[in-house]
């Protein structure tokens, strides 16, 4: 079965980069602290937990499961990490249900542009930084004025086989 992700046109093909233009979506997301790794694990139980029924349904006073979207992304930030996962395209600020966890935010992510690049493996701290640098690289030879943060997006459950993964470094153009 298929598994929803954002949409989104490809304005430049270069593979393995891309420039993109998202359509607005909502995620539901949370802050965490501590390294990479241990944040991604837990932003991860955290929103997956909301979206398997840690939640309140008003009109229903009832909890509602959501379905499971890719990718899973993780954002630098000041004070830790942001991990979010983009809701199914067919909810809504008010349609989804509340998250019972303080630490679970929903928010409205509105049209943008991203440049991207696809890579493989694990993401390790050496495999994001050199990702980063190539997509940075080629992002300024087109003359593109990118954001300082960049995203790491995973679209496959833990137990795929590294070669098999699809992982992208995003980073939204400034306007």
């Amino acid at each position: 079965m298929a598994v929803e992700e954002p949409r989104y046109t490809v304005l430049v093909s270069e593979p393995p980069f891309e420039l993109r233009r998202y359509a607005a979506f909502t995620v539901a997301q949370t802050q965490i602290n501590g390294d990479f790794d241990a944040a991604s694990r837990s932003g991860f139980r955290r929103i997956a937990s909301y979206i398997f029924g840690d939640n309140l349904q008003a009109d229903l006073g009832a909890q509602r499961k959501i379905s499971m979207t890719a990718p899973v992304t993780v954002v630098p930030e000041d004070q830790g990490w942001r991990v979010h996962f983009v809701m199914p395209s067919a909810e809504t600020m008010q349609t989804l249900p509340k998250p019972l966890n303080p630490q679970v935010q929903l928010r409205l992510v509105p049209e943008h542009e991203t440049v991207a690049v696809r890579f493989s493996g694990l993401t390790t701290q050496a495999s994001l930084q050199e990702q980063t640098a190539r997509l940075r690289a080629w992002a300024q030879a087109r003359q593109l004025k990118l954001s300082p943060s960049a995203q790491i997006a995973r679209y496959d459950d833990p137990f795929t086989l590294p070669w098999n993964r699809r992982n992208e470094i995003l980073i939204d153009l400034l306007p």
